[in-house]
């Protein structure tokens, strides 16, 4: 696997493109995601307290907008004491672990130094209790088939807690038995047609893995060229007519890591996200008919503009 987790390499990535714009237009973003913190730390979604997926979002975008301030760092760790590892569900142990990674790596209190001896390898005993006979792993224990976006996390995990997947070559035939005739990934066996989000979290999990060939990329970028949306973003599958915020940064991390460029028309995915999805006072919605920001799609708002970067020109 890459030496450098995968979730690290990406931030870096994502704050060095975001350093292509200004200040003012970075700063209302990073004034909205602060309006949703919660007293006790954390960040919420777009109604109740404070929430663990919501907060990963909150915290990865603090990181890309130039990192936590020292009372960020502070307020988001009091909230983060409150958790145990060995309770979480997937999604929030990998939110948990990567809030705290930005947390040290803004100055912060190392949050896992007072964890058991030995708590890692725990975590990953945990983890293989979701691995199904497909090979893949699944959302809780009582699944009975793989779940690529599940699988993915997992990997990113492993990652995180410095441990190897174990009998990586059995995910990665799973995967490979994810793939449709479209080209792309669907998210579990029974699934006809393939996605936009489980197609990059496949390439993802095979890029880490170095499983990636050229026939696959050949693949991905038919599949990718059907998704293409006439809005300038991509669609979550052929059937749903729109493009929304999170198909558009995953299918256009996933292009830039196939080296796919010229699938991108970046001055159209720019309009986009700057006309549709991003608010003039701060936020990006999910879709063009969404009433409302978030700060997840605001995350994958600024991961948009990161990975455009300075190689396009602002719609006029």
């Amino acid at each position: 696997m890459n030496q450098q987790p995968y979730l690290v390499h990406l931030a870096l990535r994502l704050a060095e493109g975001l350093e292509q714009y200004s200040t003012s237009d970075l700063e209302k973003h990073r004034t909205f995601i602060r309006s949703r913190q919660q007293p006790d730390g954390g960040f919420s979604g777009r109604e109740g307290g404070s929430d663990l997926y919501y907060s990963g979002f909150a915290v990865r975008s603090l990181g890309i907008l130039g990192g936590l301030e020292p009372d960020e760092a502070e307020s988001i760790s009091g909230y983060l004491r409150d958790f145990s590892l060995e309770t979480l569900s997937t999604i929030d142990l990998l939110s948990w672990l990567y809030c705290a990674l930005i947390v040290q790596a803004s100055g912060g209190e190392d949050l896992l130094n007072s964890a058991p001896e030995n708590w890692n390898v725990r975590v990953s005993e945990r983890l293989e209790t979701l691995r199904t006979q497909d090979g893949g792993y699944a959302k809780s224990e009582q699944g009975a088939l793989g779940s690529t976006y599940h699988s993915f996390l997992i990997v990113l995990i492993y990652q995180l807690i410095g441990q190897e997947v174990p009998a990586p070559n059995r995910l990665i035939q799973f995967l490979y038995d994810m793939q449709r005739d479209d080209g792309g990934f669907v998210e579990i066996a029974p699934m006809k047609r393939s996605g936009t989000n489980p197609t990059a979290a496949a390439v993802a999990t095979l890029l880490i893995l170095d499983a990636m060939d050229d026939d696959l990329k050949a693949d991905v970028r038919d599949f990718l060229n059907q998704v293409k949306s006439a809005e300038g973003g991509f669609q979550a599958n052929t059937r749903i007519p729109f493009a929304d915020g999170l198909s558009t940064f995953t299918g256009l991390l996933t292009a830039q890591d196939l080296d796919l460029q010229d699938l991108i028309d970046r001055n159209q995915v720019l309009k986009f996200m700057q006309g549709w999805l991003e608010f003039p006072t701060g936020g990006f919605r999910g879709a063009s008919w969404d009433e409302q920001a978030d700060v997840e799609y605001t995350f994958y708002g600024l991961g948009v503009l990161a990975l455009l970067g300075k190689q396009v020109k602002p719609p006029e």
